[in-house]
């Protein structure tokens, strides 16, 4: 993955607050001075930090950022209400109105639009929120594209109005009225030229992928919501971790990451999801080989075992160098 710099935090306001679908809410997030925001690009999300003020300690959850990237006084998110979640979409819905504060750090971008002559787009429910962006991006440069949006219903689908200019290069299909998505009729060829990128549930990404496995090595890029919990890794052992920069040589052992066996050394690691997801805290290897447990890294990126996500992944070997 490209280098990306450590997040800042910031505080913005909740400039304005709307219902984007059933159980969808859409805010816009401003600086309380009025000034302008960090660039991003299509695919990017944005940590927002929750207080519950309870005692509880923070939340932090990724959200993509679903505006105009052109548009630096504002930021736009939408979140879906989850009830079976673990608290962060609640907080969300029930807690910020127009007019609260709320800390964020990033962007960041694990789901960059790279180019190609023509794009498959496949959004599953909030999943629009990071491929509508990258939609209007490659409208505005004039590549050819089209984009299969699904969801439970009609009135649970976000942004339809932001679709609907685009015609029948964007096929609509709500589970209560086409069943699941006909991945096979959108993707049973492979086409020359083509990406696929795809966000939304675990199960419909799973299935995007046995769909494109006879696709050119690195034609999908997926975002992830959640950890991929996999049977391919090992057992947690101990092992020995030495930080290059801090001159410190440590012991992981089987019941502590990496991530939290550096933070009890005292040294400061950027990090956010603790699940594999987001990148944060995404660290050059210098020597050994990394169990990769992530969600996140590419099957070249594994292989090459160049980095690794100290929240999560652990080594395969006794002993790792890290450039911490």
């Amino acid at each position: 993955m490209n280098y990306q710099p450590p997040p800042v935090d910031t505080t913005l306001v909740v400039a304005t607050r709307t219902l984007a679908a059933e159980g969808v809410v859409s805010l816009s997030l401003r600086r309380p001075d009025g000034g302008t925001l960090p660039a991003w690009a299509p695919g990017a999300h944005i940590d927002v930090l929750l207080d519950s003020g309870d005692g509880d300690g923070i939340l932090i959850r990724q959200y993509s950022l679903c505006g105009d990237p052109a548009d630096r006084e504002a930021w736009r998110i939408a979140v879906l209400r989850e009830p079976r979640g673990r608290g962060g979409s609640a907080y969300v819905h029930d807690r910020l109105r127009e007019g609260t504060t709320v800390r964020v750090r990033g962007p960041r971008n694990n789901f960059p639009l790279r180019p190609a002559a023509r794009h498959l787009f496949i959004a599953g429910g909030i999943g629009i929120t990071p491929i509508l962006p990258m939609v209007e991006a490659t409208e505005a440069a004039g590549a050819d594209w089209r984009l299969l949006y699904g969801g439970r219903t009609r009135t649970s689908m976000a942004f339809l109005d932001r679709l609907a200019r685009h015609g029948d290069r964007v096929l609509v299909r709500p589970q209560d009225e086409y069943g699941l998505l006909d991945l096979a009729a959108h993707l049973g060829v492979p086409e020359e030229g083509t990406l696929v990128h795809a966000c939304g549930p675990e199960p419909l990404l799973r299935a995007v992928q046995e769909q494109c496995a006879g696709w050119p090595p690195g034609t999908l890029g997926v975002e992830r919501f959640a950890p991929v919990r996999t049977a391919e890794t090992g057992p947690a052992e101990a092992f020995e971790l030495e930080l290059a920069r801090s001159g410190l040589t440590l012991t992981v052992p089987p019941d502590r990451s990496v991530l939290e066996t550096v933070e009890a050394a005292g040294v400061a690691v950027v990090f956010s999801c603790r699940e594999g997801t987001c990148g944060t805290c995404e660290t050059d290897v210098l020597d050994g080989r990394p169990d990769h447990r992530d969600s996140l890294l590419t099957e070249d990126e594994r292989a090459a075992g160049d980095t690794m996500l100290i929240c999560v992944s652990r080594s395969c070997g006794p002993r790792l160098v890290l450039d911490l």
